[in-house]
């Protein structure tokens, strides 16, 4: 996800925290150097801040959306009127959150506009006694709420949306982290091992999430 705030302390706090909840991010503090970034449509969220160094975070959105990008944006913002809110809104925003913030509250509207934003081709889907619900963003086991991450959920449905495919480490980057393919990491690899060890009865010997010894991983449920 695409983190712009120009606080140099609220961004480290938010980014330990956010990384700490399995996500992603990139940081810029400078709204041209954000719409530059954002404009790739790379990213799985976008959270704006509306007062910024050069080109403010209201700009920015209005002028993402008129350039067709999609991505869900959440606004933060010391201005509390209401009027800054419909605004934002107005603008594009896809939610508003007023400064100060209590972290578990932007959590919750991140995995909400996250909700919204899940593939449309899965809805429900059932693999040994595990369901994923996509609309609820709810998977169980055995009738019992397994807990994931937002990441640990899109990757899920990733590799179920393309199911019997073999997918490139590479790929489910772009796809699920919105990373450029040069990245090196094993991102992929650490949360394809905890999905196995959430959901697969032996996950040492899974049976759904395959690893493709040399291309990457498949989904055979």
């Amino acid at each position: 996800m695409l983190l712009v705030e120009d606080e140099a302390s609220l961004v480290l706090a938010l980014t330990d925290r956010l990384e700490a909840e399995g996500y992603l991010v990139t940081a810029v503090g400078d709204g041209d150097i954000a719409l530059a970034t954002a404009s790739s449509g790379a990213f799985d969220l976008v959270i704006l801040d509306g007062m910024l160094p050069g080109r403010d975070g209201y700009d920015v959105c209005r002028t993402l959306r008129r350039r067709g990008v999609t991505t869900p944006i959440l606004m933060l913002s010391a201005r509390g009127q209401v009027v800054d809110r419909v605004v934002g809104l107005q603008l594009g925003a896809d939610d508003y959150l007023t400064k100060p913030f209590d972290v578990s509250e932007l959590l919750a509207r991140m995995e909400a506009l996250l909700r919204r934003a899940a593939p449309a081709g899965l809805h429900m889907y059932t693999f040994g006694d595990v369901t994923v619900n996509a609309r609820a963003a709810e998977v169980t086991k055995g009738g019992t709420v397994v807990q994931l991450t937002a990441r640990e959920f899109q990757l899920l449905t990733y590799l179920i949306d393309h199911r019997g495919a073999t997918l490139s480490r590479d790929e489910l980057l772009d796809a699920v982290w919105g990373y450029n393919s040069s990245v090196m990491t094993r991102t992929v690899d650490v949360h394809v091992g905890i999905l196995r060890q959430k959901l697969e009865d032996h996950p040492r010997k899974p049976r759904y999430i395959l690893t493709v010894h040399g291309l990457g991983y498949k989904f055979a449920g």
